[in-house]
């Protein structure tokens, strides 16, 4: 067993100066949620475990936006506006496999997101499971979880507008007690502009680098769509059947040697999904799957890549052109030999 390590180097939560202290155990919002502990903290803010208090027993997850502090009170204004506004959206999803937003609300210069708590682990900490026991997740577990992860994000991407969720990594992919996988963290949805191509942040933030293709490091003025989605995903899977975390955008664009293949980290790969695995991961969004229908396809072996058409070599075009060729040669011969008499 290599000694390694498997999880990704930069998957320790970032505070900025933006987040405050977390509200103490103990703490009510809104006169309904009493917060129990913090279970995560990330650069705009921190997510708590709660405890519904009009429905005894239901627990949830708070996430807690913190606007930054330079923003100027219209600033804020406007994005508080713009939080509430997509957060409506955000609460009108319904999908098996992702969280249910049952709330969303603003206090003290502060927008919370209340959703689902999802019991289990997340792929990580199964990752790291598997890593130490000196063994590798096998293909049919990755792609039994494959299935309900895409379901999830075929879901996204056909709302009006189009939902992209923009942090698909192994440590925001929740397994319950049950075997249902959840894709959980709605931190960084962005819903598609319905007119142009631009995208709409819900909730300011950044993915994580090893999982985040090139389009994603301009930050909000970067353009981002569904294939944002599938690249981060494709990077999630590379991970989670090699045991390897992959190079990430900007090392592959200075080197692209940089990512190794699949099948040379783990030779039980089949063909078909390591080939899919590597084209969702290309560093153009217009070379990668242009759907995650399509994606699914490849990795499940319905569908071959599909590839340019290459150009054809000069004896590519000669064997195919065989007559044409002969006559032309024959003219050329006797135009020789006329010039010569």
């Amino acid at each position: 067993m290599s000694d390694r390590p498997v999880l990704e180097p930069d998957s320790a939560p970032v505070v900025s100066e933006a987040v405050g202290p977390p509200h103490e155990p103990g703490t009510v919002l809104r006169a309904r949620y009493r917060l129990t502990h913090v279970v995560g903290r990330g650069g705009m803010g921190n997510v708590y475990r709660a405890e519904d208090l009009r429905l005894p027993g239901r627990l949830c997850a708070i996430k807690e936006v913190t606007p930054e502090p330079h923003l100027s009170p219209e600033l804020r204004r406007q994005a508080n506006q713009q939080f509430l506004q997509e957060a409506s959206i955000l609460a009108q999803l319904d999908h098996p496999n992702l969280p249910k937003v049952s709330d969303f609300f603003s206090d003290d210069n502060r927008d919370y997101l209340v959703m689902d708590f999802v019991p289990g682990s997340d792929l990580r900490e199964l990752l790291q499971a598997s890593h130490e026991s000196g063994e590798k997740l096998t293909e049919s577990t990755v792609l039994d979880w494959a299935t309900q992860i895409i379901d999830a994000l075929s879901y996204l991407h056909r709302q009006s507008p189009p939902v992209v969720h923009r942090d698909i990594k192994p440590g925001n992919i929740k397994l319950t007690p049950d075997g249902r996988i959840k894709l959980v963290d709605f931190g960084l949805v962005k819903l598609l502009a319905p007119d142009d191509a631009r995208t709409i942040t819900v909730v300011q933030g950044r993915g994580t680098a090893l999982y985040t293709p090139l389009e994603q490091y301009g930050g909000d003025s970067g353009h981002t769509d569904a294939r944002t989605d599938i690249y981060a995903l494709g990077a999630t899977f590379y991970h989670l059947l090699t045991d390897f975390p992959p190079a990430d955008a900007k090392s592959r664009f200075l080197n692209p040697r940089a990512l190794r293949p699949v099948r040379q980290i783990n030779g039980d790969v089949s063909p078909h999904v390591a080939e899919a695995i590597h084209w969702a991961m290309e560093m153009h969004p217009d070379d990668r799957p242009q759907s995650i229908e399509q994606f699914a396809a490849a990795l499940f072996g319905r569908q071959a890549r599909q590839r340019p058409a290459q150009p054809a070599t000069l004896s590519d075009a000669l064997r195919e052109n065989r007559g044409t060729a002969l006559l032309a040669l024959g003219l050329f011969l006797l135009a020789v030999l006329l010039t010569l008499l």
